[in-house]
């Protein structure tokens, strides 16, 4: 075995670039496959450790005025550990140099030091002091957004009165990784902030002594939350309190464990698709390789080679491939997990970070690519031990020629002599042209995914903020209001036009499936917020009765049109009742459901209200009515579509130019590998052949063309076909992809298509000049020696 192992080392040297190329191929897909499982372990570790060092609570619910002794009850619920009672409200906030209104969640915190759960990770300054009934605790990405910190300023507008707040320091928490405001759609740091108060400070302020109106608690380990959380609605359903959740649908954690359900589903699909990619090559390399040194293992099996020993000579040959592309991966796969994982960090602000990739991602990546690349080789390994000796030392017997159907039809009578030589070796051996092919076309298809990500965020903000959203802002008072109060913002500075909506948190039931979300009543001639349908394109009426489902939701709960819902209404009167499904309509954000808001009151028992009014505005308005809206003490969010669609593309944006980024290159790397190996290969097959014609006259610019243009058809035919299979894939991600917040539309942009192309004929091209200069240092005295 020595001396093969000396063969070995020689072989891998003189393939070295086919080498690296299928290792780059195989390090590509274990890079992709370490990346997304190493980010993966890392965000759940940082996570869990996040949620356990600062008492992240389990189950989360609220009242109006509850009193402090139901705490005492809430605490002998079989199950529950520990219990935290607190007041939060909503405080209209006046920056200095900012001129739009901001939104503040008021959240209690102890005078003493941390509270017993939901504990804060302070960044700068210091606890609050007792009887400091002006100092505060920011959020530090708020505070970071407007450039406060510990003795600083600001105005705020609580329960009506005006307070000047000093900041004595900034800190974090896991309740508010991602800190939305209400009924917004992502985190927005200029105008939405959390300020953490002193107890005493907000019991004075919304006069809530001896009182709460919101609550969390801790379980025992093992313990079911829906027990829990049934007794205790019933608990505080005399305080308005029957909206209990539990932490997996806590807004915030909530929208983490989606991105990691997404990130699972990146660290399994790609790098799947890599290393078939790898196998295919590992495949063509050996199949080609063993074809042209028949005549030396047959001569090693005369020197008394066995079968075995000639087996794993090649399978020696793969698996060194296959290591110095697990190498490659591993090395870069690491860096950009690392890289990831700091991402998602400082998207989350986590006050932590624990990157420590267990050997387990890189065993799975390993294992798998080393796999996959053997089983690839396998049959050209077994071609190769099936060799008799006196048939392999036969040079391989000739081509049978015959006139094919281009021929046959004059189609070659049309074309030059180099063009028919490329085309009859691609007719001769269909099968390795065929795999060149899909070799090839996978990494177009990879490319048009990747690339694709942008059409289809584009569609999502048209969908959502265009489409659906012909309002300037959105004003949300903190309790519903008499809709005569429309007359009112339809008088403030530059409003063209308002419209009430009314939103109430309810309970879909059919059957044994339940949906907990929101029931919006709209009026039946809203024109700033219609209900857009994105597969017909139009605008949906608001019925008189009944409700309008989006598609998800619709699916969730197994209904059509003409189903009846059992919606239970979770606030006020709490009514519930049997509803008609009058129409289903397609929406890529959130699971929707519409009712008439003069139904809906109806339903509810009550008079006319809204909480909710969008406005269109007149635009040089704009500071006179936010200078307005500021003086309003019952405003407690305020959305402006301009800055929402803002925060979208930066949040989902540059996290999606980074993957785009990152796939594109595995991608184009794909493209080299098949194209290099493919033409490297043939070049290795077809020297003599190619040496014969330089000697009968053919210039270096023909003998070029008869071997990349043979490569170059191939690819060409590769175009449309991994056009084809990028289409398809795309579908499989977006049905993956889906979740109840977001759905990923299929769409993709011609333009699109002409990028991956341009990308993956760039790649190939990097490949084409480094296989011509192999051909323009042709050594023809060599390669026409017969090879012992």
């Amino acid at each position: 075995m020595r001396v093969l192992n000396h063969k070995l080392f020689r072989e891998l040297w003189r393939l070295r670039g086919q080498v690296l190329a299928i290792a780059l191929v195989i390090g590509s897909g274990v890079a992709v496959l370490i990346m997304g499982l190493s980010t993966l372990e890392s965000l759940s570790v940082t996570t869990d450790a996040y949620y356990e060092r600062y008492r992240f609570a389990e189950v989360f619910t609220g009242g109006r005025r509850v009193p402090e002794r139901i705490a005492e009850r809430v605490a002998a619920i079989p199950g529950v550990q520990f219990v935290e009672t607190r007041i939060t409200q909503y405080a209209t906030l006046d920056i200095e140099g900012f001129a739009e209104p901001v939104v503040g969640r008021l959240t209690s915190i102890p005078e003493t030091g941390q509270p017993i759960l939901n504990q804060l990770a302070l960044q700068s300054g210091s606890w609050i002091e007792t009887g400091r009934h002006d100092q505060v605790i920011l959020n530090k990405p708020f505070a970071e957004a407007h450039d406060l910190g510990p003795g600083d300023s600001f105005t705020a507008l609580i329960n009506g009165h005006r307070r000047t707040l000093e900041i004595v320091g900034t800190a974090l928490s896991p309740e508010f990784i991602y800190a939305l405001g209400p009924a917004a759609l992502l985190p927005d740091d200029e105008r939405f902030g959390v300020i953490w108060m002193g107890r005493e400070a907000l019991e004075a302020a919304f006069d809530l002594d001896e009182a709460f109106n919101d609550l969390s608690l801790t379980l025992l380990r093992g313990i079911n939350p829906e027990p829990v959380i049934a007794e205790l609605d019933e608990l505080l359903e005399p305080y308005g309190g029957v909206n209990a959740i539990p932490r997996a649908e806590q807004i915030s954690n909530w929208f983490v464990m989606n991105e990691l359900n997404q990130n699972r589903v990146v660290s399994t699909i790609l790098p799947a698709i890599f290393l078939a990619v790898a196998a295919f090559l590992s495949h063509m390399v050996l199949s080609r390789l063993i074809a042209t040194e028949r005549g030396e293992i047959g001569l090693l099996k005369a020197f008394g080679y066995s079968n075995i020993q000639i087996v794993w000579y090649y399978t020696k040959l793969v698996l060194a491939i296959a290591l110095l592309g697990c190498i490659i991966g591993a090395v870069i796969g690491a860096l950009l997990g690392r890289y990831s994982t700091e991402n998602y960090a400082n998207l989350f602000d986590f006050p932590l970070l624990i990157y420590r990739p267990s050997s387990t991602a890189f065993f799975i990546a390993v294992g798998s690519s080393t796999l996959a690349t053997v089983l690839g080789a396998l049959v050209a390994v077994r071609r190769a031990a099936r060799l008799p000796p006196a048939e392999a030392m036969r040079p391989p017997a000739p081509a049978v020629y015959h006139r094919g159907i281009l021929s046959r039809f004059g189609v070659t009578d049309w074309l030059d002599q180099p063009t028919r030589i490329a085309l009859r070796q691609i007719a001769r051996w269909p099968l390795r042209a065929a795999l060149t092919t899909a070799g090839m076309a996978l990494s177009v298809s990879l490319l048009v995914m990747a690339l694709q990500w942008n059409d289809t965020i584009d569609f999502i903000a048209e969908s959502f903020f265009y489409n659906t959203q012909h309002q300037d802002l959105i004003v949300g008072l903190a309790e519903p209001q008499p809709l005569n109060t429309l007359h009112e913002f339809e008088r403030l500075p530059g409003v063209l036009r308002a419209e009430p909506s009314h939103i109430v948190p309810a309970d879909f039931t059919v059957g044994t499936r339940h949906h907990r979300g929101g029931l919006s009543g709209v009026a039946a001639s809203n024109l700033l917020q219609p209900i857009h349908d994105d597969e017909s394109g139009t605008d949906l009426t608001v019925p008189a009765d009944g409700i309008l489902l989006g598609s998800y939701l619709a699916a969730k709960l197994g209904v059509g049109i003409g189903d009846k819902v059992w919606i239970d209404v979770l606030e006020g009167r709490r009514p519930g009742g049997y509803v008609s499904v009058t129409d289903v309509f397609e929406t890529t954000i959130a699971m929707p459901a519409y009712m008439n808001l003069d139904a809906l009151n109806r339903w509810l028992k009550q008079r006319p209200v809204a909480e909710y009014f969008s406005l269109l505005v007149d635009s040089r308005s704009d500071a006179e009515l936010f200078a307005k809206l500021k003086e309003i003490p019952a405003v407690s969010a305020i959305m402006v579509k301009r800055a929402a669609l803002d925060a979208f593309y930066e949040t989902i944006g540059a996290q999606l130019l980074i993957f785009i980024t990152i796939f594109t290159g595995f991608a184009c790397t794909l493209g080299f590998g098949v194209a290099y190996n493919s033409t490297r290969i043939a070049l290795s097959e077809r020297g003599r052949e190619l040496a014969t014609l330089r000697v009968l006259g053919f210039t270096r610019a023909e003998i070029s063309y008869v071997l990349l243009g043979e490569v170059a058809i191939l690819i060409l035919a590769a175009l449309p076909v991994g056009c084809l299979a990028g289409r398809a894939l795309t579908l499989w991600l977006a049905r993956a992809f889906d979740t109840e917040l977001f759905r990923m539309p299929f769409v993709i942009d011609s333009s699109t298509y002409g990028f991956a192309v341009l990308f993956a004929l760039a790649a190939s091209a990097a490949s084409f000049g480094l296989v011509r200069q192999r051909l323009n240092h042709l050594d023809l005295i060599r390669v026409l020696k017969t090879r012992e």
